[in-house]
């Protein structure tokens, strides 16, 4: 079975600095089987990269295909139990607890100022964020549900890129993520982001939520608009990508709300 390259990732294309190295996994490249396969000719097969350790795939597929993974990023990864809350760890301060052989600490994002450490994002439907500065001297990355979105998971992680920088000037890429004409959520979840929004956000809070034709009280929601304005809330001017729906692209990413299985891909951000 063939080894993970690049071709099988997508690579972000934003103005991210020299320093600052970024990848984004599919589903391609491992060895987990179905339901955590590859997606070919529609069917599903062996050879998926399965990342998410909660989705009850086989402990030595997981291993390969995080094995696979740092290898061919050349950096160790510093993998976290995403809790959906808002809770930042350094990336250096996960990778000491890894080698000590304790559990992934709960967090749902890493930041770091350090070269060769990866901090990562893992996700299928909920949205991953890669966040670094203007100089390339602190990256971070961020996993943004709707419930981490609403609390701040975005905001204190990038406020904590900008303290390791120094420079509060900072670049945004969100990857892929469940898109609006999939994400069905209920009316509290648009009034959570209703209420936390502030008074000159407040109109562009509900643009994010479309009205159901069929089902009073349910939504549309767009995810990555919702991101969009808590980054801009930070007075983050360049924030990228965001064009890829996880729901309805099965060759290439993993969906629970497609599938119903908790398989994963991870986005990667490092400095060197």
């Amino acid at each position: 079975m063939s080894l993970l390259t690049l071709n099988d990732c997508l690579l972000p294309n934003w103005q991210a600095p020299p320093r600052v190295r970024a990848l984004i996994t599919t589903r391609v490249g491992g060895v987990s089987a179905p339901p955590y396969g590859q997606w070919r000719a529609g069917l599903e097969q062996p050879g998926g990269l399965n990342l998410n350790p909660k989705s009850g795939d086989e402990p030595h597929c997981l291993n390969e295909n995080r094995a696979r993974l740092a290898a061919l990023a050349g950096v160790p990864i510093a993998w976290l139990e995403q809790v959906h809350g808002t809770q930042v760890m350094h990336a250096e301060a996960v990778l000491a607890q890894q080698a000590k052989g304790e559990a992934a600490p709960q967090a749902d994002a890493s930041v770091t100022a350090q070269p060769q450490i990866a901090c990562v994002a893992i996700s299928a439907d909920c949205l991953p964020v890669l966040i670094c500065d203007r100089a390339g001297q602190a990256v971070g990355a961020a996993h943004a549900g709707w419930r981490g979105l609403a609390a701040g998971v975005l905001e204190n992680t990038a406020a904590q890129v900008a303290a390791l920088a120094g420079n509060e000037e900072l670049y945004a890429f969100l990857g892929p993520a469940i898109g609006t004409q999939a994400f069905e959520v209920g009316a509290e979840v648009r009034d959570t982001f209703l209420q936390a929004a502030t008074p000159a956000e407040r109109v562009a809070t509900a643009a994010a939520f479309h009205p159901h034709p069929e089902i009073p009280n349910k939504y549309w929601a767009d995810l990555c608009l919702l991101a969009r304005q808590r980054l801009a809330r930070l007075n983050i001017q360049r924030i990228d990508g965001g064009q890829w729906c996880t729901f309805s692209d099965p060759a290439r990413f993993y969906s629970y709300r497609r599938e119903g299985v908790k398989a994963g891909f991870a986005s990667l951000i490092w400095l060197i």
